[in-house]
Parts: structure tokens; sequence; C-alpha cells
């Protein structure tokens, strides 16, 4: 079955699994100041657009575009289960999250991630984001690297 990416809560069992599978592989590589994640409360908020992958049914990837006020929104817990890379689903992922903030005609899309993992380094820069100074509330960390793709 191929795998399809819809909006959907993300207070749900296997959004759950992955998101604490997420916290654990952050934790494994950061100390806790610079890991930035956000909680269950914050991906159930209106500004909130969170994105569910499944394989056959089962959750096998997730990501949240969170929209600011100044009419960017940013990329928050993608995450995709490690036993199903390959499959493409971060591409999907992002497809999809592209795709609504151009219809929701924003700006510019950004994130943060980490410099430890080049694997979500390589997908962003695959997909046209370029490296910005710290936006929003990140403060300057050198073991983060902040993103932007502008839209429109």
């Amino acid at each position: 079955m191929p795998i399809t990416i819809a909006l959907e809560p993300p207070r749900q069992e296997g959004v759950l699994r992955l998101l604490d599978m997420s916290d654990a592989y952050a934790q494994s590589l950061y100390p806790p100041e610079s890991n930035h994640l956000v909680d269950v409360s914050t991906l159930e908020k209106p500004a909130v657009s969170f994105f569910v992958a499944r394989n056959d049914n089962v959750v096998v990837g997730c990501c949240a575009l969170v929209e600011a006020a100044d009419g960017t929104a940013e990329i928050k817990r993608m995450f995709v289960d490690p036993d199903t890379r390959g499959l493409k689903v971060a591409s999907k992922l992002m497809e999809a999250l592209e795709a609504i903030a151009t219809k929701k005609r924003l700006r510019a899309i950004r994130l943060e991630t980490g410099i430890y993992q080049p694997e979500a380094i390589a997908l962003y820069r695959k997909y046209g984001y370029l490296e910005i100074e710290a936006f929003g509330s990140y403060k300057p960390d050198p073991l983060s690297l902040f993103m932007e793709k502008r839209l429109g």
C-alpha cells in the first residue's frame, strides 16, 4: 500500500510513539539547552497544521507546520520511523507541508535542526532551504542550523 499523508490530530497512539522516539533521538545527540522540541499541546494549537504519514495504516512519520504572525511558518517535529526509512516518507511530508504553506500564501518556511543530523540537513537542502541566522525566539547555537525557504 502506498504511503499516505493526511492532516490529523497529534494526540494519538502512533504519533505519540514517534514523538517519544524523536525525543530520545534528539536527547542522544544534543544537550537539553540545544533541544528545541515542542510538546503535544503545542502541536494541537489552531496555528499548527499537523501531518501524519501512514504505511498500510500504521503511523510511520509526522511533521508540523507552525504558522507565525509574520506570514512565515516553522517546521517542527519532523520525524520518520527509522524502520521505514527509504520509503520517501520525509519527502512526502515535505511536499505536503510546502503545498499547504503555498495554499496559505505564507512568505517563507523556516526550521531549526541539529548539526549532527546530516540526513535531515540533506533533505532540507534538497528542497531548497538555505542557511540563515537564528530567528524568532532562538538564540545562536553552535549545535543548531537555521534554514529558510522563501515561497512565492
